[in-house]
């Protein structure tokens, strides 16, 4: 799958089957998103994996998506390193990035993910469940793994509701 066809074909998925994402698949997420651009190559994203079962009852308990983080067998906690970051925003825009190649490298993988950000409103909890720092500010929750449903529709808007040229409020 190429890059443009991974981008237009990935969809958020909630639903999992039980099976296994094996250790080397997780490597190779983990490792899309270690190679996201940062400014000054700073790479101040932290991410905590969760496979423990306990573990994500306590974290479910925390979202309105507490399913979804119950039944996916796989949970990347991702985090900015505030101790490690030269600008909050472009810190934050760079741990994006990091989450966008990680669920790009879900897709093409053939798995299924999510990105949950609905349970910022828990963070400080959620750091207190995992064991993480204050200097550890939560960014989202990627669940991943086998999808129950392989066949997802989307539509976008058209290219010409977005895009100004030289001005705000200039159609092409």
């Amino acid at each position: 799958m190429d890059t443009i066809e991974a981008i237009k074909s990935r969809r958020s998925v909630r639903g999992f089957t039980d099976e296994n994402v094996s250790d080397e698949q997780v490597t190779q997420i983990l490792e899309a998103g270690r190679w996201a651009p940062s400014g000054l190559n700073n790479q101040a994203w932290r991410f905590i994996l969760v496979r423990n079962p306990d573990t994500k009852i306590e974290l479910s308990k925390l979202t309105n998506y507490g399913p979804t983080i119950k039944i996916a067998p796989v949970l990347i906690v991702v985090f900015l390193d505030k101790d490690h970051m030269y600008n909050y925003v472009k810190d934050v825009q760079s741990t994006g990035a990091c989450m966008q190649n990680m669920l790009l490298a879900i897709h093409s993988m053939g798995l299924g993910g999510v990105w949950l950000g609905e349970i910022l409103k828990n963070k400080e909890n959620v750091n207190k469940v995992l064991g993480a720092s204050d200097s550890l500010e939560l960014m989202g929750v990627i669940a991943l793994g086998h999808p129950v449903n392989k066949k997802f529709v989307s539509e976008r808007k058209e290219l010409d509701q977005l895009l100004f040229m030289e001005k705000f409020g200039k159609n092409r």
